[in-house]
């Protein structure tokens, strides 16, 4: 068996732990968690979705998702409405106020994210980059 500290699963998880460093205290300055950014970043960049799409692409279990769409409702980030084509499906789409936190966050995200490249290096970044897609897109 490989040593503890050579466990892929871990390997990923520190890796995570060390990238969210560089955005957990601005999520938190603004009352954000990591679980209901990935969320709205998700319903930004694929406008309306039904929560089962929308747990698919944030890799959140449905019922996890549950409680965070009701804690993201409450504080007016999402919205719900049923689909003009088929009554029984809900759609789940971002608020103005949404719009305007990622306007306002948009600037220390893309500030974070390059200096995160100059520390570790464009190249170095890309070539991960292209490897977790790799990983991700293996059939296991």
């Amino acid at each position: 068996m490989r040593k503890f500290e050579d466990s892929l699963p871990l390997q990923l998880l520190k890796a995570r732990e060390t990238s969210m460093a560089l955005f957990r205290p601005m999520l938190q300055e603004n009352n954000v968690t990591e679980q209901q950014w990935r969320v709205l970043r998700a319903l930004k960049a694929f406008g309306e979705l039904e929560s089962k799409q929308l747990a698919e692409h944030c890799c959140i279990l449905s019922p996890s998702l549950t409680g965070i769409i009701k804690r993201l409702e409450l504080q007016g980030y999402i919205k719900r409405k049923k689909s003009d084509e088929d009554q029984r499906r809900t759609l789940l789409s971002l608020t103005d106020q949404a719009l305007s936190l990622f306007e306002r966050l948009s600037p220390d995200v893309e500030a974070q994210y390059q200096a995160f490249t100059e520390l570790y290096g464009e190249e170095k970044l890309k070539q991960l980059t292209k490897l977790l897609k790799e990983l991700t897109d293996l059939k296991v």
